[in-house]
């Protein structure tokens, strides 16, 4: 997953599909594709065409709990797959969260299944549907998942140029597919313009989550300056939990963790040693070249070299799930039960989703992005003006994770710079508590905030859901995270 394959949430709100009292210099209507029929919203400014299935029943039964899933066209022949569930409890206030899983190339029902969606598979449960989930981030918010690029999940492309049809092959070519979605997504579904929105996001999200957020900010600008048509994003949050940012820090980060962790050393001192000079001497050069040319070749080099001498090496160091370590490398937890479920003809059909196979991952998207170097390019900068900018900025992470594991995320934290960076730096971790048991570590300075979660892996809210829950609702309110 990577989740690192190599490895958003928006806060909007409304109870109604769409009207055409809601569109503005747009068309409504309705059409049947392979056995599915759909409602059709075409979104004048810039053309892109919505295809959804209102309430299908799927995943989320909470009664009067609206859902819609489909596709957007975001460029020709580009469809881009999302499913879109109404907060359970006054959808009509709640904020907008968008949610993106990382890779680069895997698909956001990862997230919505295994970790803060409606429903989900439990561990030792029914392995033909889903069960409601107690903990799901629509308690709070209005939340949509969203297949992107083009190729990932559910979303093709219609000329068959492969799993990646949009030649989206870097996070910042990503960036702007997004933004067209959230547009037609905002004038189709009307009411939810002007609510607070946050994106939350994983993994290599901690390279599309300070991205995107910086895009729409960027494009909110020049619709306030009249140059660019369009609809202002109230963006208020990014969350990114386990996040991978910088290549210069998280590399080093490998070697650190896999020596010096809550749960087991993975390598010995030597180990460490040796692989601390193979990255001083050799990986950190690299990365470096690559930070300071910021072109395609050096970067590939740089992640071809640290992946070689670093990461694979350790991750193949002893018996260790690199996204759990409490576990064996081929363990399947949190369950993939929910890929048989995406895969069945009646579902697929239900929930208006296109193609025989949903898959996972995609290995081209990925691919893609390894041919351009994105891994080895740092998004620290961006997230350093983020913050800067007052936007609310939460980096947490489960510490049993080691691909992007809780001390290369806070190292990454603690060298963010911002008006607070040097009282951020000084603070220790306190501890943080849920209903009066400490579940974690953190530390915040303004609208910045790190947390460590103890007891979870790489997808935090499967392994603590009523923490995840708890800290989601937390910087929705926009007022700090704190015990309870």
């Amino acid at each position: 997953m990577f989740l690192f394959w190599f490895t958003l949430l928006l806060s909007i709100t409304i109870s109604a599909s769409p009207t055409n009292t809601a569109i503005i210099s747009s068309r409504l209507s309705y059409t049947q594709k392979h056995g599915t029929n759909y409602t059709v919203f075409t979104h004048a400014p810039t053309g892109a065409i919505l295809e959804f299935v209102n309430n299908s029943g799927i995943c989320e039964t909470t009664p009067n709990v609206n859902q819609y899933s489909g596709y957007l066209s975001v460029g020709e022949g580009l469809n881009m797959f999302f499913w879109f569930f109404e907060s359970r409890h006054t959808p009509a206030k709640a904020p907008l969260a968008a949610w993106f899983n990382g890779g680069p190339g895997c698909s956001s029902m990862i997230g919505l299944f295994q970790e803060n969606g409606p429903c989900h598979f439990p561990l030792h449960g029914d392995t033909d549907n889903p069960v409601l989930n107690p903990y799901s981030f629509n308690e709070v918010a209005n939340m949509l998942y969203i297949d992107q690029p083009v190729g990932v999940g559910f979303s093709y492309a219609d000329d068959g140029n492969g799993e990646n049809g949009g030649n989206v092959n870097s996070t910042d070519s990503a960036a702007g597919y997004v933004w067209v979605f959230l547009q037609a997504f905002f004038e189709a579904f009307h009411g939810y313009e002007g609510r607070n929105v946050a994106i939350f996001t994983e993994s290599y999200g901690g390279h599309y989550g300070p991205s995107f957020a910086s895009h729409i900010k960027a494009q909110n600008e020049l619709i306030r300056n009249g140059a660019l048509k369009g609809e202002v994003i109230n963006l208020v949050a990014l969350g990114i939990n386990n996040a991978w940012i910088d290549t210069a820090i998280q590399e080093k980060s490998y070697i650190d963790f896999a020596f010096n962790n809550t749960y087991r050393s993975l390598i010995s001192e030597s180990q460490r040693d040796n692989y601390l000079s193979v990255y001083e001497e050799i990986c950190l050069p690299a990365v470096t070249n690559c930070m300071e040319t910021e072109t395609d070749e050096p970067c590939r080099f740089a992640n071809r070299i640290c992946s070689s001498r670093i990461e694979g090496p350790i991750s193949r160091a002893a018996d260790f799930n690199v996204y759990d370590i409490r576990k064996p490398r081929n363990d399947d937890e949190p369950p993939s039960t929910y890929m048989s479920y995406l895969n069945r003809e009646d579902v697929r059909r239900k929930i208006g989703a296109r193609g025989s196979t949903f898959r996972e991952c995609a290995g081209g998207v990925t691919l893609d992005f390894g041919k351009t170097g994105d891994n080895a390019k740092t998004l620290l900068p961006t997230l350093s003006q983020l913050i800067e900018s007052g936007l609310q900025v939460l980096l947490w992470a489960g510490d049993a994770d080691w691909i992007c594991n809780w001390i290369g995320n806070l190292d990454v934290a603690n060298a963010v710079a911002f008006n607070g960076a040097e009282e951020f730096r000084g603070k220790e971790l306190v501890p943080y508590s849920v209903d009066g048991v400490e579940k974690g570590r953190v530390k915040s300075v303004g609208g910045f905030t790190f947390m460590r979660v103890f007891g979870a892996g790489h997808e935090v809210p499967y392994y603590q859901p009523e923490t995840s829950l708890q800290v989601f609702r937390q910087v929705l309110e926009g007022k700090g995270v704190y015990s309870t």
